[in-house]
Parts: structure tokens; sequence; C-alpha cells
């Protein structure tokens, strides 16, 4: 198992020092592994990154100075009380494995010393930490930053907010989205119980099924049948509602998850532009949709500032950047690369792109934006500073009845400790005649 805590404490460095995605840094320091120790790198990165605050409080403990400390040695440590704290791991192995692993960087008796004083002291340092301090002991014992915390008490309440990060800190359910173009839902369900993978259809989304104990590896058999979505994300698709035979414009299209549910919503019938600007994401958006042999998208690698002034489309989805402090669940890095003065940032740009996009709007079409974000700074805002401007523009009703499950006062929000899905805003707009 030494070889896969290496892999572990390489994967954190990629991500907390070079700033790499937790999936693509897994994926780059596991490759030739076997899919049990690949699991075991993966539980152990996800681990620090969902606890990464709360086990540093504990070494704080035993280190005077840890900032003095190589990146290395800190996330040794980091992945060693993961361990000790929410693995069961013997603790010899923990303690042999990490001191082996140090013996290559320099200073194997200072984490041998760390590690066996965290061990001695395991029923005297226990979490969850109640000091009183409801917004202090939350953050620490979620490894939220305070800042976030704070705002959400103020807008839900002590006791939601802890729901709610508790729930960012739980392993999300695999949701795909069936490629309904190729396979019926029930189709694929059968396919998967064949080979002995359980699964369950979404609660909501019509084309979702959630599986149950398995890797992506596993159902590789079955490409170009599904797309990993979460249902969140699928329901955005149904509150644009395409048509078959519509213009439609994805202003901010790659990965591709939503640009091809709208096609598969359309009967891949009709034409859908997809915008990207990013050319590094171009070649994922491109594939995505090959692999799910999708023919009614075009493609272009542009600013939607770009676009001509005079094409328009019948429906716009707006699903722009932004904090993703809805996906935390997913991402768990997130926590650690914002600050609150970020959000209004992102709110700033954001409304640009709304503006931008609205005027390739047809009168009477409709406009979608979404964002994966829990904040009002880049949903509610946005859209009322929008509307200021944009006299021609309201909000309508969605048509879809499941989605009234979600709605407030037009406003669609999905939470992960409400509904077991990523937390999304979305909107629905329309152009005046």
């Amino acid at each position: 198992m030494s070889n896969t805590r290496l892999l572990a404490v390489k994967a954190l460095l990629d991500i907390f020092g070079k700033g790499l995605k937790p999936k693509n840094s897994i994926e780059n320091n596991s490759q030739n592994l076997e899919k049990r120790d690949r699991a075991f790198v993966m539980e152990i990165v996800y681990g620090v990154l969902r606890f990464r605050d709360t086990i540093d409080w504990i070494l704080r403990h035993f280190l005077k100075n840890p900032e003095r400390l190589d990146d290395f040695i800190v996330n040794n440590l980091r992945t060693a009380v993961y361990q000790i704290y929410f693995m069961r791991v013997p603790d010899w192995a923990v303690l042999n494995e990490s001191v082996e692993l140090e013996k290559g960087n320099g200073k194997p008796a200072l984490v041998n010393a760390v590690l066996r004083n965290v061990l001695r002291q395991k029923e005297n340092i226990t979490l969850p930490v109640k000091s009183g301090l409801y917004d202090a002991d939350i953050s620490l014992n979620t490894s939220h930053p305070k800042w976030l915390i704070k705002r959400w008490i103020k807008r839900f309440g002590e006791k939601e907010t802890e729901s709610i990060a508790e729930a960012n800190n739980k392993i999300p359910p695999f949701t795909i989205r069936v490629n309904t173009l190729k396979i019926t839902k029930e189709k694929l369900i059968s396919m998967l119980s064949e080979r002995g993978i359980m699964s369950e259809p979404t609660a909501f989304s019509f084309d979702g099924i959630i599986l149950k104990d398995i890797s992506y590896d596993d159902i590789s058999f079955a490409k170009g049948l599904f797309f990993v979505q979460d249902e969140a994300s699928q329901l955005i698709s149904y509150l644009l509602d395409p048509k078959p035979g519509e213009k439609i414009l994805d202003a901010c299209a790659a990965p591709g998850g939503k640009t091809t549910h709208i096609a598969q919503l359309m009967k891949d019938n009709g034409e859908i532009l997809a915008v990207e600007k990013d050319p590094e994401r171009i070649p994922m958006l491109k594939e995505n949709i090959m692999n799910l042999d999708i023919k009614s998208v075009r493609i272009i690698n542009s600013s939607l500032f770009e676009l001509k002034d005079n094409e328009e489309f019948d429906r716009i989805l707006v699903d722009s950047p932004c904090s993703a402090t809805g996906v935390i669940r997913r991402n768990p890095d997130i926590k650690y690369k914002h600050r609150a003065k970020d959000l209004s940032e992102y709110g700033s740009k954001q409304k640009k792109l709304l503006l931008s996009a609205s005027k390739h709007l047809r009168k009477n079409g409709t406009l979608v934006y979404s964002v994966c974000s829990t904040e009002p700074e880049e949903g509610e805002d946005v859209i009322n500073e929008f509307l200021k401007t944009a006299d021609d523009f309201r909000i309508i009703d969605t048509d879809v009845s499941f989605l009234d499950h979600f709605m407030n006062k037009g406003f669609f929000r999905t939470y992960p400790h409400k509904h077991n899905m990523d937390g999304f805003f979305g909107v629905k707009l329309c152009r005046k005649i």
C-alpha cells in the first residue's frame, strides 16, 4: 500500500500546489493501479480535501510551526491523520507507511514523533468540536471557510447551515443521463442489471439513473449510451424545454452535458450552436458530442461577445461560469479557493454575459440563466439587476410540472442537503413581443 499512499500525497501536492482539479490529479497519479488501489488513493485524496482544515487543526496540537514545513511533509501528515480519524486502517500501518514515505524526503523522525503523539492523544482530541461558538464549530468540524458558514447562518439559520455543510462532505451519488437517442432508460437499467450493476431511476429527471457502488470503469461497456451528469444539472435542460426544429444557443457549452441533453430533448432535430471560448475545453466538448452520436450541434471556439449582432435564436442557455459552491461535494477543493469578495466579481461578469446573450434572443423567445452556485450574488441578484436594464424581458413560469417542486417566485433552486442533488440556480426569461 506504500505506493498508493505516495500517489495520494503526490495528487494532493498537484491540487494544492499546482491548482489541478482533483479528478485530473488522481487520474494522472493512478493510471497504472488496480481498481482497488485506485479507489484507496481516491478515498484518501477526497477525504483530505473534505476535511483539510479539521485535519490541520488536529495537527496544530503537535506542530509548533506547521507553516515552516515543506508541502510533502504536510500532505503526508494529512493523509495519515485522515486514515487515523476517518478510515478503518490499522494504526501501525498508517504510522509505518507514513514514516517510510518520509525517508525519501528527509524528516522521518518528525513524522514518526507527530503521528505517535496523534495516536496517543486520539481519545482526548475528539470530533466534533463543541466550543459553543456555532459558526466556528461548524467551520472546523466540516472544514468550510468561516466566511461561507457565517453567510449561510445569516440566510438559513444554524441548523440548516450545519446540514448544508455536512451534505457537502458526503460522497455524492453516481448519476448518469441515459442517451435516449440510442436506448430507453428501462432498457439500460435492465442491461446494467444483467451485469450485476444495481441502479434506480432518479426522482425527477426522466433521463437519470443512479448507480450503486460502482466506478466509471464498471460501465465503460455501455459507452455512448449514457453521460455522467448530476440530476440537478439535467433539470436545467428541462427548464429550457427545447422543442424539435428550434435554433438554440448554448452560450457556455463545455464539457457538453447540457448541450447534449438539449439535443436529446429535441430528438437531435434542430440546430444547436455550442459556444466555448476556452480552446483547451473544445476537444472534450467534441468528444462528448461524438460519443453520444449527436448530429445537431455546431461548435465554435469563440467568445459569446463575438457572435454576429443579427444572429437570433429561439432559446438560449447561459450556464455561466461561477464560484461552484453548489458542487462542493464533488469538488471539495472549491472550499479553499474563494473569498467572499469573489462572489460580487463573479456576479459582475455574469451580468455582462447574460446581457450579451440576451441580445441574440428572438422576440417571444426564452432564455435560461443557470449557475451551480448556492449564492444569491450569482443568482437572484444577477437577474434582478439584469431586469432593471433589460425592460423587454420578464421571468416566466415553467411548463414542466415536476420542476414546480424546485421553484420559488420564479427562481429554480436545488440543494444537496434537501434534494441529494448538486446546488443549482436557474431562471426562465422571456423576451416580450
